[in-house]
């Protein structure tokens, strides 16, 4: 039987169809590892110049020119230049070194979440007081389009770290002067009763 005769026969046409399915699905699984692979070395680039060694001039590299940060404060769905990243990397590198790890990274889609931990040694007073000596773990999760990051979600463990302090100390002094008005009040008041019996 040649080629033609058993194109006509209805199960061969079945499994050449069946064989071009599987093969274009092959190659789009391949296709979309790839991508992947793509995105966590972004991601694994950004980690090493910024965070793990002094390069941030590299910051171009990796982020978009403008990118949606989710994080604590003011940066909650904050839209930022990317020059931003450089400035926070800047300001940990210029009061003390720092250094990190990748514990892992799990991509999917176009989304890349890495857990990581920094450890900060450091060498200024203002390095000590705000930014502490140590480790934190932090999960962050980068959107990367068209090869640079483009939104970022940030979570740290500032619990272990002078943060908790800064808002520890914040709400202390905001309730501290919630208690003093009233006595404030009190002791003008009790003032004025010395002076009317007095007269």
């Amino acid at each position: 039987m040649n080629k033609k005769e058993l194109a006509k026969k209805p199960l061969f046409g079945v499994l050449l169809a069946l064989g071009a399915l599987v093969g274009s699905i092959c190659n789009a699984q391949s296709s979309d590892a790839d991508i992947l692979e793509e995105n966590k070395r972004i991601a694994r680039g950004f980690y090493d110049d910024l965070w793990f060694s002094n390069n941030t001039d590299k910051y171009g590299l990796y982020v978009a020119d403008t990118y949606v940060v989710h994080d604590i404060g003011e940066r909650k769905n904050a839209t930022e230049q990317a020059i931003e990243q450089k400035k926070i990397a800047d300001f940990f590198w210029e009061n003390g070194t720092l250094s990190g790890d990748i514990h892992y990274q799990i991509a999917e889609g176009d989304l890349v979440a890495t857990r990581w931990s920094a450890t900060f040694e450091p060498q200024t007073m203002v390095g000590k007081f705000l930014i502490g000596k140590g480790d934190i773990p932090i999960v962050n999760v980068l959107r990367i389009e068209d090869g640079k990051i483009v939104e970022f979600w940030n979570h740290r463990h500032d619990i272990d770290t002078p943060q908790t302090l800064k808002f520890t100390i914040k709400g202390f002094l905001s309730g501290l002067l919630v208690a003093l008005l009233p006595l404030l009040w009190a002791l003008n008041l009790r003032r004025r009763l010395r002076v009317a019996s007095a007269s």
